[in-house]
């Protein structure tokens, strides 16, 4: 007989697989079932800690390299950028995001601060989303999660034919917990870093302070698609 012990070991064995299966779906797995899933995390409160950060790192960067001109937000969540980026950083704005209950929230958020006219919000699952559009800026925070890693390259480059002249992408992501460099993140820059003709490549502790290289705790990388020779 099983006892008590090795159900509870079990028991909590196939919550982490379950846990890891929905993390998988979310990121990688079909635009409808990736769209209820983050749709019904979004309906509570789970993510909203993460609604307000004003003084985030990567604003500087996104106030130097829009110019007054425009950005395409890839995974735009609840509308932090469009609404805590300085309004006069830019003339128009195009979030990306694949949770209609997220987008809502943007878009109350933008009307709420007079921003409506400059914010547009649109659905799509970045994997996918394209555009005729071209843009000064295009952002990924933390959504360069949701790209498998095999295809960073190839999707940077699809999204690359949507950077005007001097255009530049931007992405921001987490790479160090509890002090450790998380590896997951730290491959991606390193992709990046590889494939692409870097700009900026800063990192930083604690929020709005700036490290030296080799303490990662948020890296915000700017870079362009390498232009042929």
């Amino acid at each position: 007989m099983i006892d008590a012990q090795e159900l509870e070991i079990n028991k909590k064995s196939t919550e982490v697989i379950i846990r890891k299966a929905l993390s998988a779906i979310k990121a990688y797995g079909p635009s409808g079932l990736k769209r209820i899933l983050w749709d019904k995390e979004y309906s509570g409160h789970k993510w909203d800690f993460a609604d307000h950060t004003e003084n985030d790192c990567v604003y500087s960067h996104l106030e130097k390299h829009a110019a007054n001109g425009s950005i395409l937000d890839l995974g735009c969540g609840t509308g932090n950028t469009a609404n805590e980026l300085a309004i006069s950083a830019y003339q128009r704005y195009l979030g990306v995001d694949i949770s209609e209950v997220c987008l809502d929230k943007a878009r109350r958020r933008s009307q709420a601060n007079g921003r409506a006219a400059k914010n547009e919000f649109v659905s799509g699952d970045i994997l996918l989303f394209s555009t005729p559009e071209k843009f000064d800026i295009i952002l990924l925070r933390e959504s360069l999660y949701h790209v498998p890693i095999t295809k960073i390259e190839s999707t940077l480059n699809r999204y690359g034919k949507n950077l005007k002249e001097n255009g530049v992408f931007v992405v921001r992501l987490y790479t160090s917990e509890n002090g450790k460099p998380k590896p997951r993140p730290t491959t991606m820059i390193g992709v990046i870093e590889k494939e692409f003709d870097i700009i900026e490549n800063c990192y930083y502790g604690e929020p709005g302070v700036k490290v030296e290289v080799g303490r990662p705790g948020a890296t915000v990388i700017v870079f362009r698609p390498k232009r042929a020779s």
